[in-house]
């Protein structure tokens, strides 16, 4: 029952990031700086930020320990580094950005509920079920320490450019800034660049179809953003630096 409805909720995933592509091609979702003053049916962006990333932890271990048989050390590691990814993205960031009189639209908070549900079920399932993770063989299998050195950088790029980004606000002087510093000198989604690496890295050190399906659904919702991102800054400043790439370094 609970493989068939894994299997299930996989397809549905890789259907939605062909949509969300797609979609997100077309009209960039309208919030930061796309929001506009008359944009109807929206919440405050604090308590939006909350909500809808919080089905990232409690979903995964939910399903994690009422599913999991006699879970082996790499799954409960994974366990351990998802949990604490989402304690930090899914309270501490959202408390640490500068949020006043911002506000986030009512179908991004649903959508991300319900993606967010969907993604830490199917990880957390596939992380307690998965053969390869039940013994600690898989420590020592180069796919696990590659996986874990390009999530931790990944980890690190996204982390700096969140300080980075907070920071400019920190004089709480309104309107956008071209942000430097880090991986922002080469990109100006530096902060997607880093999320991007982060689940590539996971998708390798988990070696599930559940983690690949992820790192590409996170590419599928977060490329077309930071093409936005670009565009907008070149339209907006005059001086913004002509080397920069929109995500990925030297090349898009």
């Amino acid at each position: 029952m609970l493989q068939h409805l894994y299997t299930g909720v996989l397809i549905f995933i890789a259907a939605l990031a062909v949509f969300t592509f797609y979609g997100t091609m077309k009209q960039v979702n309208p919030y930061g700086r796309y929001a506009r003053p008359t944009d109807r049916n929206t919440m405050t962006a604090r308590p939006a930020w909350l909500l809808f990333e919080s089905p990232q932890w409690w979903s995964f271990a939910v399903t994690f320990w009422l599913t999991a048989q006699s879970p082996g050390t790499p799954a409960i590691v994974l366990f351990a580094l998802w949990q604490s990814h989402y304690l930090y993205r899914g309270i501490i960031y959202p408390l640490r950005r500068n949020e006043d009189g911002k506000r986030f639209p009512m179908s991004g908070v649903i959508f991300g509920v319900l993606f967010n549900g969907l993604n830490g079920f199917v990880n957390g399932y596939a992380v307690s079920h998965a053969p390869h993770l039940m013994t600690d063989a898989w420590f020592r299998d180069p796919r696990f320490g590659l996986g874990l050195a390009i999530a931790v950088a990944g980890w690190l790029i996204n982390f700096q450019a969140d300080s980075i980004l907070i920071g400019l606000r920190s004089d709480g002087a309104p309107g956008y800034r071209i942000p430097r510093g880090g991986a922002f000198e080469y990109v100006s989604a530096a902060n997607y660049f880093g999320e991007i690496v982060l689940w590539c890295g996971w998708a390798v050190m988990s070696w599930t179809a559940a983690g690949a399906l992820f790192a590409i659904f996170t590419i599928s919702n977060l490329l077309p953003r930071a093409l936005s991102h670009h565009r907008w800054y070149r339209e907006n400043f005059a001086d913004y630096p002509s080397t920069r790439r929109a995500l990925i370094p030297w090349i898009l």
